[in-house]
């Protein structure tokens, strides 16, 4: 798979609300998809933090790509279960989704994904979901 397959499929079929977080895929392959939205105001809370909403709408956007990276072709999944960490505040100039798939079974799909702040490379949240096919 291509990164431009993936985001072609990622504004064709995503809700807007997820689009407007301007995700741009980087990486879509097999083993890793990654994403990468940039912070702006519109995502920062008090502080100048990235809001958790967004952090868990990026892990699970980019756990569902990477379901179908992971199978060679886009298929529809849809979200069972999401589990957030956050481990340190987000922020910085982009948020980096690195996202895997774990174990992909005929009816479910479990998948983790941690998120960078750019440019200190720093992890500032996991995520693990389980997706039914």
């Amino acid at each position: 798979m291509t990164p431009e397959i993936v985001e072609k499929f990622l504004y064709d079929h995503f809700a807007p609300w997820v689009l407007a977080l301007e995700p741009k895929v980087t990486l879509a392959e097999a083993q890793k998809t990654v994403l990468e939205i940039p912070v702006t105001d519109a995502l920062n809370r008090t502080g100048g933090i990235v809001c958790g909403q967004a952090l868990s709408a990026l892990a699970d956007t980019a756990m569902v790509l990477a379901c179908g990276a992971h199978e060679g072709q886009m298929i529809p999944v849809g979200t069972v279960t999401l589990d957030t960490q956050f481990m340190r505040p987000a922020s910085g100039n982009s948020i980096r989704a690195e996202a895997e798939i774990t174990r992909a079974g005929k009816s479910m799909i479990f998948a983790r994904c941690t998120l960078f702040a750019e440019p200190s490379g720093k992890a500032v949240a996991t995520a693990t979901a389980t997706f039914a096919r």
